[in-house]
């Protein structure tokens, strides 16, 4: 009986093993990585679409914070992550390129924005909805300490209040050392906010109310496609005095394009698409616009983003390729 069961076991054994191989050496449904914001939804569903109809793989996606989705891109659960920020995991992205654990495949864009920005009315006015302007010599960062009446804080309107990077993002660190460098801290407080869901909800409330609001933030966002914001001007980004003091703009952030170490072999045509795939920061703001003020999905917005850009998506694959997502458009 011991010799039958053996005899059954081991054949079992070795076809599971092979088995095992082989889906570790191929790919069925490519995973991309959702960090949560919207730009990176609609990068997704437009990469998803040319992959599903133009190559004929499945895709899904997954859903997680900035961390836990590049831990999945490490280890192989995810794939492909559309919108990487660099800059703001700079020692996690450089660590997984230089471990050979991810690849980076191209630039998705990098002509965006990040700083410490206001509402246009505040310096100009808005005529439309009777705003007179609040700091008509508003410029610069350093001009700030002017104006702590303007964005005085609520809860201490003896200061003004000026809203940091979200807890625990490394550009909350630098948002700190630019305000001592700046010397900001006698005349305003430094409001450190807990995500970037409390940011979003801090200046809809003040730009729906017409009121002054200060604070960090970046493009392309949703709110940087609905709202008029003004970033105030600093010096020039110059490395050595950015790593010193902060005293500068804050550098270029290349947002990537990046994969799983093994997928560029187990999919080159794939990759070869992902590395042709470039887009830029107003091309992504038109679409967030849309998907904004149509209250659009993600993936009706990249749908209506390939309806309005064949032009630009066709040159990211072959002919053939194109034409196949071009009849599924239909």
């Amino acid at each position: 009986m011991k010799k039958l069961l053996l005899l059954f076991v081991l054949p079992f054994a070795i076809l599971t093993a092979c088995s095992s191989s082989a889906s570790e050496n191929e790919i069925d449904t490519i995973v991309f990585s959702d960090a949560g914001w919207d730009s990176i939804k609609i990068h997704n569903h437009i990469a998803a679409r040319i992959i599903e109809e133009g190559y004929g793989y499945q895709t899904d996606i997954q859903s997680g914070s900035t961390s836990v989705t590049h831990q999945g891109l490490r280890d192989g659960d995810i794939h492909i992550n559309m919108e990487m920020w660099t800059d703001n995991i700079k020692e996690l992205y450089e660590e997984s390129t230089e471990l050979g654990l991810i690849e980076t495949l191209s630039i998705n864009f990098n002509d965006n924005e990040t700083g410490i920005y206001v509402p246009t009315y505040v310096i100009e006015g808005d005529a439309e909805r009777g705003i007179e302007p609040f700091a008509p010599d508003l410029k610069t960062v350093e001009d700030l300490k002017n104006y702590p009446d303007v964005f005085a804080d609520p809860e201490n309107p003896n200061k003004g209040r000026i809203l940091s990077a979200p807890t625990g993002w490394q550009v909350e660190e630098q948002m700190s050392d630019k305000i001592d460098f700046y010397d900001l801290e006698e005349t305003f407080n430094f409001f450190k906010p807990g995500s970037d869901a409390a940011i979003i909800a801090d200046i809809a409330r003040a730009y729906e109310a017409g009121e002054p609001w200060v604070g960090y933030y970046w493009s392309p966002t949703t709110v940087s496609a609905k709202y008029d914001l003004t970033l105030l001007e600093e010096a020039p980004y110059e490395e050595e005095i950015w790593e010193e003091t902060r005293g500068t703009a804050f550098p270029p952030n290349d947002v990537v394009i990046a994969v799983n170490a093994d997928f560029p072999e187990l999919v080159p045509e794939v990759t070869s698409f992902l590395e042709n795939y470039q887009t830029s920061s107003e091309l992504t703001e038109e679409a967030l616009k849309y998907m904004d003020e149509n209250e659009a999905s993600a993936e009706e917005t990249a749908n209506w983003w390939m309806e309005e850009h064949k032009d630009i998506w066709t040159n990211w694959v072959p002919e053939d390729i194109a034409e196949e997502v071009l009849d599924s458009l239909e």
